[in-house]
């Protein structure tokens, strides 16, 4: 896949990508054409093609920066614990903030699944994967009883997190936090070793 062209001094690149990410997450990225993106920002299609060589390149910017925004809460709040439980924990509230707020990047690594775009399908996954990789380390340092399948648990977890999006209302009587808490006192339960 090309990678993103050196943009221009006076460039609208952030523009671009936040017109992307707003297009992809409120029409997907199947219903935004170039066409579109390069109208929201005022500039014609080929204009855009400086920038990036195709939509999928440019969706690639937008997940890129999108998995930067997440992986950058949950590590800053991560750092600030030391107990694994709490440093599990910190990064599931930071994680459910970062994808429960407002945020066209977030949301488009929310909804865009990487086997619904087969040219760009790799470099999505391997994104993604780096930032499970924070998962993986908090799950491994963990205190479980013995024989439990940390990848099964990790992936319910984060799988749980995700979901959230379909149902969570900010109205509702539950917080991010409360629900990261809630998450975490079911797993806890019968996981941790027994002192």
């Amino acid at each position: 896949m090309a990678t993103a062209r050196k943009p221009h001094t006076d460039s609208r690149l952030p523009k671009v990508l936040d017109e992307a990410a707003r297009l992809f997450r409120t029409q997907g990225f199947g219903g935004t054409s170039v066409r579109d993106i390069a109208r929201a920002v005022g500039m014609l299609p080929g204009s855009l093609y400086c920038h990036f060589a195709t939509k999928e390149e440019l969706l690639t910017a937008v997940y890129t920066k999108g998995v930067e925004q997440i992986s950058t809460a949950v590590e800053t709040v991560v750092a600030r614990q030391t107990d694994p439980w709490q440093r599990l924990e910190a990064a599931c509230v930071a994680h459910l903030e970062s994808i429960l707020r407002d945020d066209d990047y977030a949301q488009v690594v929310i909804r865009v699944h990487p086997a619904d775009i087969p040219v760009a399908n790799q470099t999505l996954i391997d994104l993604r994967n780096r930032y499970e990789a924070l998962f993986i380390e908090l799950v491994k340092a963990l205190p479980l009883r013995r024989g439990t399948d940390r990848r099964s648990f990790r992936l319910l977890l984060i799988g749980a997190l995700n979901s959230s999006q379909t149902w969570y209302r900010a109205s509702g009587k539950n917080t991010p936090r409360a629900i990261a808490h809630k998450f975490i006192a079911l797993l806890r339960q019968g996981q941790e070793v027994s002192t």
